[in-house]
């Protein structure tokens, strides 16, 4: 790890150990030696750049959840240069809702949702991030309809000119990293299922993926075989039937006592202009940031999780439409 404090081992020690002084062990202030000091972190909620900003996020966000678990699944990863790498880190989160917050008053519920982070890192630093939350997750678990909360999300803001606008190529700020990942098999067999798919060659799912499969989806939902691989992919795409799809970054691995796993980072543009997912078509206009990792057996997909962020697709629906 060339440029890298020689207390992390490797690429998964570094990310899971950063992960943990920030938010479990308290240790927000490392954010300026772990994070650039014009880092952009871009979520589908928004687009932060500099420090500051991410440091009061991070408080606020410990203060509504205090008792926060950020639980590394994988690291899924690739050398970007002899000092540098891109990271792709799947963490199941727990915590509880003791503090108010963007969510509203404290609900005293028990939550369980994940978030994908692709971070590029170089002189022991963070220096770009993309990350998905599952919003969705965290608001059902709270007892609250996604659109209702949003459309109150909007009016807490300010309003529609004052709120806090999603991330869209036009939101968007430019940061160091401009990779596209590795020559992997495996990163390469996901982008293609993926751009499949997103062609509506949902014949794919079964000759690409085991029946047995195990699935993770937005709304903290889970799903086993083929059925319920259409199910997602089909509504999904059946919203935004003419939206332009886009891989944008895709790591494959395949390491000693691990299967075949990928990594990619996606985007879906276009009108709102089906029946699927979000309902009745507005033709808003939508941008969706999405991350997909997946494991690899003798009979294809065995385990997918995909995220997407379901409360800033219906900002973008309701700031479009005016339904507010």
């Amino acid at each position: 790890m060339p440029g890298f404090d020689p207390r992390w081992a490797n690429v998964p020690d570094y990310i899971l150990g950063i992960t943990k002084d920030i938010w479990e062990d308290r240790g927000i202030h490392t954010l300026h030696d772990y994070y650039g000091p014009d880092l952009v972190v871009r979520s589908p909620a928004s687009v932060i750049k500099g420090n500051a900003g991410i440091i009061a996020a991070t408080q606020a966000t410990l203060a509504e959840f205090p008792n926060r678990e950020l639980l590394g699944e994988d690291v899924i990863w690739c050398p970007t240069g002899e000092d540098s790498f891109l990271s792709s880190h799947r963490l199941y989160c727990t915590a509880t809702h003791e503090g108010a917050g963007m969510y509203g008053a404290p609900t005293g519920h028990k939550l369980a949702y994940r978030i994908l982070a692709d971070c590029w890192c170089r002189e022991n630093g963070v220096q770009d991030e993309w990350l998905v939350r599952d919003q969705g997750a965290i608001v059902r678990q709270m007892g609250q309809d996604v659109v209702t909360w949003t459309r109150d999300l909007i009016a807490r803001e300010g309003g529609p000119d004052a709120c806090v606008k999603p991330m869209t190529p036009a939101t968007d700020l430019p940061g160091p990293y401009s990779g596209k990942g590795n020559d992997s098999e495996w990163g390469e067999k996901l982008a293609d299922i993926l751009t499949r798919m997103a062609s509506a060659e949902m014949s794919i799912v079964p000759t690409e993926y085991d029946r047995a499969a195990e699935l993770a989806y937005p709304g903290n939902v889970d799903g086993v075989g083929h059925q319920d691989a259409d199910r997602f992919w089909m509504s999904l795409h059946a919203a935004f039937p003419n939206a332009a799809f886009s891989i944008d970054h895709a790591v494959g691995m395949d390491d000693p006592l691990s299967p075949p796993r990928a990594a990619v980072r996606w985007s879906l543009h276009g009108a709102h202009a089906g029946w699927g997912m979000f309902g009745t078509p507005t033709q808003a206009e939508v941008y969706i940031m999405g991350i997909t990792h997946a494991e690899f057996g003798p009979y294809g997909v065995r385990r997918e999780w995909t995220l997407i962020d379901e409360t800033a697709i219906w900002k973008q629906i309701l700031l479009g439409t005016g339904d507010l």
